[in-house]
């Protein structure tokens, strides 16, 4: 039999596009409307990629009839790790990747997104997908997975729609392969493409913090564990603390997450009398002192930790799986290196979304980040690629 052809939607890069390439499809055209993105693809996958303003459709009409459509339309306006707007207009594009493929009446369509599109007020897109999908004659199912257990070294949720012209009705179970640590994905980078190592400047406060964060660390004072590293634990950058200052604030981390008012964020800013009671000593000068040295800050009558973001500096532990590759993860005031201290390299950050040595990006930029955080994982992909040639088109 021919191979079967597929057509791409939001291309990027091509992550999604090289997983199905890897199952024997066949690229018929793909479209994205990033130069950058077109650049990289046409340097790693063809020349059949366009540039395409896909809210209007197609740039003219195809006589292409693809066996697949396959769509990673941006997930911004539905990832939790951003302001999750209902009305952000990335949501509706969406909508026009449906419409597209059912424009070209495929065998089957493929949509890639974000969790976040799964719950809440957002659900009205997936929802409205689905019935524009079955009221043109295709069987839906999602279904949801983590790279980690395909063979990539990642935590990495997504969720895949797929819709088919049938009436068989398959089981979309996926076995899952051996775990991929970090450490063996970062061998022998090396002479790699895209792999220039630049450490921070020994002496700075990058490096002062680098210094204090050990594997599977991070900056982090709005939690107790092992895996925090509070700033007064590095007095060298952000000023000596005593011991009544980091009791307080170790009573404040508790307290923050404890007794809410609120019943949404990380934690709540919390009452002078609180604080006293928890400490067992007069908390007001100690609160003036860290208020003074920048530890503090007053929420109208209340205090809160002057930081509290989730973490900055992780350390990836090389025996374990990355968080999600991002377009930060060459900073290293974001993501340090397992032993080094550094950010990671794109050719580094490539390997952990399983792209191969092959692939090429541009010049390190923080553009090239975004586009290889912005990529299905390829090993995912192919997976998806399995699937549906394996259980909706033989």
């Amino acid at each position: 039999m021919p191979s079967p052809s597929f057509l791409s939607l939001f291309s990027g890069c091509g992550g999604l596009d090289l997983g199905f390439v890897n199952e024997g499809f066949r690229p018929l055209a793909a479209f994205d409307n990033w130069d950058e993105a077109i650049a990289c693809y046409k340097r790693n996958l063809g020349t059949h990629i366009q540039k395409a303003d896909l809210r209007l459709g197609l740039p003219s009409p195809l006589a292409l009839r693809p066996d697949v459509v396959v769509a990673g339309s941006p997930c911004q306006g539905f990832s939790t790790a951003g302001h999750r707007k209902v009305d952000d207009p990335r949501n509706r594009l969406l909508d026009s990747a449906v419409r597209i493929g059912l424009a070209l009446s495929p065998r089957v369509i493929v949509l890639e997104n974000v969790p976040g599109l799964m719950y809440g007020s957002h659900k009205t897109y997936i929802d409205g997908a689905c019935e524009l999908l079955r009221e043109a004659g295709y069987r839906t199912e999602t279904i949801s997975l983590n790279a980690q257990s395909l063979g990539v070294p990642q935590n990495r949720k997504r969720v895949f729609l797929l819709a088919w012209k049938s009436n068989v009705a398959p089981i979309f179970d996926v076995k899952a392969k051996p775990l991929k640590t970090v450490g063996e994905v970062l061998e022998n980078c090396d002479g790699q493409p895209n792999h220039e190592p630049a450490e921070v400047a020994h002496g700075s406060n990058d490096h002062k913090i680098s210094l204090k964060i050990g594997v599977g660390q991070k900056l982090c004072d709005i939690r107790r564990g092992s895996g925090a590293v509070h700033t007064w634990d590095i007095p060298e950058v952000f000023g000596r603390t005593n011991a009544n200052e980091r009791t307080l604030l170790d009573a404040l981390i508790r307290l923050r997450r404890t007794e809410r008012e609120r019943d949404y964020g990380e934690g709540d800013a919390v009452t002078m009398s609180r604080l006293g009671r928890a400490c067992k000593f007069d908390a007001a000068p100690v609160v003036d002192s860290l208020l003074m040295k920048g530890y503090l800050r007053k929420v109208s009558r209340r205090v809160d930790l002057k930081f509290t973001f989730n973490g900055k500096y992780r350390r990836l532990n090389p025996l374990g799986v990355a968080n999600t590759v991002d377009s930060y993860f060459g900073d290293p005031r974001y993501v340090l290196h397992p032993t080094a201290h550094r950010g990671m390299t794109l050719r580094e950050a490539a390997r952990i979304q399983s792209f191969p040595d092959t692939f090429v990006f541009g010049p390190s930029s923080r553009n090239q980040y975004r586009l290889i955080g912005n990529a299905v994982p390829p090993l995912m992909a192919r997976t998806v690629a399995n699937l549906v040639r394996t259980r909706l088109l033989e």
